[in-house]
């Protein structure tokens, strides 16, 4: 089987990184083809005890038992090809992303080949965030598994709870390494191998699987022994990474740790970093949704001084494959049962609102868990996939209508944040899920509303500044 590999962008930010004290992890799923339809849903809590999980995408058959919690998730809307449920939080506040893929080199390929029915993208979430309360037990659930059954492809994967902030990523068939992101410091990644040097004498800040040193001995992979940089040892570092990744990376620290002076193509731009200044939601929506805007990289050509070449020399984070982005925000300043929530935004990022959605919820909004194949206004996936197709043609006259429609809809959903926090309070149980679960559906539908207007009003200013337009003397 042929696999199908997305290439996403991810960044991780610690509690002391944060402009109010959360953690977060935001990743965009980016898919291997412009449509790949996506929905937003809970998946209640059950017991799992003779379930036997089986891969509609790579065979995989694991035996599951115990009770498992509730959880959210941006499933694939065509189940054809298995669940994809790719990112979401728990009923614990443990949030879970999966996955941004990478490569391995062909060295330790050779060692360690990956495993054609291993456990992949399409399965992670599923197996792993219903079963654990803590990021740390995300990452050590994942690593066994990866070690018992193996995996088809090299990947990130990003976990969080009130407190860490763990990035674990996959070499060869069956290592992984995971590094917790400093309180103080922000991740960037974006689809090659992250993690630099593993202390394996800390065990508050690394994980690893168990024979990861006595492998690369053995197999003699490590080609500087006074050190154990994991991307040099198992990653890549190839002319593709320079053009199709590093630029991703060096955009996001250009905008948070602005006074570093780096190059595009380096392949040394480090995955810790320390902000200049407290990242909010806002900013990683921003960055999640950018085009190297204002140099001369831009493929929308927002800088006077950029050419033609310059243009189309690096991959933009907001592109055509752009399906669905996600920040998973478990804040520190509200009581737990209201502190997690999940912003998700459908279609080309740079032009679609993020919509904040409490994840203490039984349910979520019609619209969200509707993704079939044919285009409709009534899914939100397809809604915002179809507003890319307005702005794409027209993006210079309508750019500034988009901007404006985006500001507008964050500032709406920052109120909205505000006012569902206080009225929370003093609600608990089932009726404070239930208030959540009405008042997402609020906020939903008002975006889903105002995006609405917006095609409408891009679609009649089209009709009027079409170029294929004559009147009876145009040729005179």
């Amino acid at each position: 089987m042929k696999h199908k590999t997305s290439s996403c962008t991810a960044i991780l930010v610690g509690k002391k990184a944060s402009i109010d004290g959360s953690t977060m992890i935001a990743r965009d799923e980016d898919g291997y083809s412009g449509i790949n339809p996506k929905k937003f849903v809970v998946n209640p809590a059950k017991d799992y005890t003779g379930e036997t999980f089986v891969s509609k995408y790579s065979g995989v058959k694991i035996p599951l038992t115990g009770k498992g919690c509730r959880f959210t998730a941006t499933p694939n809307g065509l189940k054809d090809e298995g669940r994809w449920d790719e990112q979401g939080i728990n009923e614990y506040n443990v949030a879970m992303s999966a996955t941004e893929t990478e490569l391995t080199n062909p060295r330790m390929l050779g060692h360690d080949p990956l495993v054609e029915d291993g456990i992949n993208e399409d399965a992670m979430v599923y197996l792993v965030l219903p079963f654990i309360k803590t990021a740390r037990e995300g990452v050590a659930r994942l690593g066994q598994l990866i070690e018992k059954y193996g995996t088809g492809e090299s990947n990130g994967i990003a976990f969080s709870d009130h407190d860490e902030v763990w990035y674990l990523e996959t070499v060869g068939g069956h290592h992984w390494a995971a590094q917790r992101i400093p309180d103080d410091a922000y991740a960037i990644c974006p689809n090659i191998t992250c993690i630099e040097e593993i202390d394996f004498n800390d065990q508050a800040n690394f994980m690893y699987a168990s024979d990861l040193k006595s492998f690369a001995e053995k197999y003699h992979l490590n080609p500087n022994p006074d050190h154990f940089n994991f991307r040099k040892i198992f990653g890549t570092q190839d002319e593709a990474d320079a053009y199709y990744n590093t630029p991703r990376a060096w955009y996001g620290q250009k905008l948070f740790t602005p006074s570093v002076t780096q190059e595009p193509t380096s392949q040394d731009i480090p995955f810790i970093q320390k902000p200049e200044r407290q990242i909010s939601p806002e900013d990683i929506q921003f960055f999640l949704a950018s085009h190297y805007n204002g140099t001369v990289y831009d493929p929308f050509n927002t800088s006077a001084s950029g050419n033609e070449k310059e243009q189309k020399m690096f991959r933009s984070i907001a592109l055509d494959r752009n399906q669905s982005s996600c920040i998973l925000q478990i804040r520190n300043d509200v009581p737990a049962e209201y502190a997690a929530i999940q912003w998700v935004k459908f279609g080309f990022y740079a032009y679609s609102a993020a919509v904040p959605f409490f994840t203490n919820i039984e349910d979520t909004p019609e619209n969200y868990k509707i993704a079939g194949k044919d285009v409709s206004t009534a899914s939100a996936y397809w809604l915002n996939k179809a507003l890319a197709v307005l702005v794409e043609p027209k993006y210079h006259q309508f750019i500034y209508q988009i901007n404006g429609f985006r500001d507008d809809c964050q500032s709406y959903a920052i109120q909205r944040v505000e006012y569902i926090t206080k009225a929370a309070k003093g609600l608990t149980g089932e009726k404070l899920t239930r208030f959540l679960t009405d008042e997402n559906n609020k906020t939903a539908a008002e975006i889903t509303k105002r995006t609405k207007a917006l095609m409408s009003d891009l679609v009649k200013q089209s009709l009027l500044s079409s170029n294929y337009q004559f009147e009876r003397g145009d040729n005179l």
